[in-house]
């Protein structure tokens, strides 16, 4: 069976967990300082800080910006759960829009018709790793300045919506020339296992707010916050004499450990090599499906935005959900794992028990219900590649020409 996303352990992983396992050091350290370091300096933000998911580190954010019952966050209705449910988690409404014609991202007609005084984040997905449009969304934005409600400092001195990018899939994509983890004033990675980049479970949370905020002093606070509120990490306290801490805010646990920067230092030294292979993987699917009536092909690079290639949703033209889940069952049935990108939130049990409805979002459903990701990643061999090609083939045609 070709799987669908393996994550890329070899030696060099090994070695490097070998080691960090061997050092004395395995929770919060060196190795998690360094690569919050380089993910910075890669990313071109001003601050980093490594959490143990993007679930924790987008909830923690919200609440670290004072959103609470009295708020609303708009975030497209195509994404996975995570997406919603910290919103939910901090009391706040959630507020689902529909995406765009162009692609999978969020709608700015619909951003715009759900701007309310009460609306104090919104959080575009980089669906599949291709960017949302920052820059028109912050024009909404600073459009709607005038109604902006700040409920504490830190909203006043922001003085309009702030923009949460869910970068979970865009680590290393690019917009207007800028990576992903700059487009927005805080940008949440997720370095899952099935992400281009991986620490097995883990992400990462991107500061890049207005220079009146101080990232030095957002780094330190937030890192704290991460950890029970303790003002210094398990490292800082190792050091001679300093035991003593204090816990400045009651906090939460989710650090990232130097296991898990270990095989992420791993991953980022050579991700320049992964996204090249996997652009040259789009590209081969593109190069035979633009050939085919029936196929429509993600977007993933234009003069402004360039993906980072981590989902390739291919849809059929003219198909019924139903029998796009009979091409599915045919191409495993060929030993190839394909997938689906995403449920729209409405079709899954707990948003329609918060009276969300498929109905109002018909962009999303008509995506969805015409939607195969195929395999991509690393190691997929140029050999195993054709024979993803030949099975989606085989199997769209034999369903769609019966």
């Amino acid at each position: 069976m070709i799987p669908f996303s393996p994550p890329r352990i070899d030696q060099k992983i090994v070695d490097e967990v070998s080691a960090t396992l061997l050092s004395g050091w395995i929770t919060t350290g060196p190795r998690t300082k360094l690569f919050e370091k380089k993910i910075t300096e890669y990313c071109g933000c001003k601050t980093t800080v490594a959490v143990n998911s993007w679930t924790m580190g987008m909830e923690v954010f919200l609440r670290w910006w004072g959103i609470g019952p009295e708020d609303e966050v708009i975030i497209p209705v195509y994404t996975y759960c995570a997406s919603a449910n910290v919103v939910l988690h901090t009391g706040a409404t959630l507020v689902m829009v529909d995406i765009g014609v162009d692609d999978f991202n969020i709608s700015l007609e619909k951003i715009e018709a759900a701007i309310t005084p009460r609306t104090k984040v919104i959080m575009p997905v980089d669906i599949s790793g291709y960017p949302c449009d920052y820059d028109e969304i912050l024009t909404l934005v600073e459009r709607c300045q005038h109604s902006f409600m700040p409920s504490n400092e830190k909203q006043k001195k922001l003085g309009r919506i702030l923009i949460a990018a869910d970068a979970a899939h865009s680590f290393g994509a690019l917009y207007k020339g800028i990576r992903s983890g700059s487009c927005a004033d805080v940008s949440c990675f997720s370095f899952h296992a099935v992400k281009n980049l991986t620490t097995a479970e883990g992400g990462a949370v991107c500061f890049n707010l207005p220079d009146n905020f101080n990232h030095e002093e957002i780094y330190k606070d937030f890192a704290a916050i991460t950890l029970h509120g303790q003002s210094k990490d398990a490292l800082a306290k190792s050091q001679k004499g300093a035991w003593k801490y204090d816990v400045v805010i009651p906090g939460y646990k989710c650090n990232m450990t130097d296991i898990q920067a270990a095989i992420g230092l791993i991953e980022l030294g050579r991700y320049d090599e992964t996204l090249a292979r996997r652009e040259v993987i789009f590209s081969s699917y593109d190069e035979v499906f633009s050939k085919k009536s029936w196929a429509i092909l993600p977007p993933h690079k234009n003069k402004d935005k360039q993906s980072s290639y981590h989902l390739y949703l291919l849809r059929i033209n003219d198909i019924t959900e139903e029998q796009r889940d009979a091409i599915i069952h045919d191409i495993f049935e060929k030993e190839v794992s394909v997938n689906v990108h995403f449920q729209p939130l409405p079709l899954l049990t707990a948003y329609k028990n918060l009276g969300f409805s498929i109905d109002a979002y018909p962009e999303a459903y008509q995506k969805y219900k015409a939607e195969i990701s195929l395999p991509v990643y690393y190691d997929l061999s140029d050999g195993n590649l054709q024979k993803v090609i030949q099975s989606v083939i085989s199997s769209v045609e034999k369903v769609i020409l019966n």
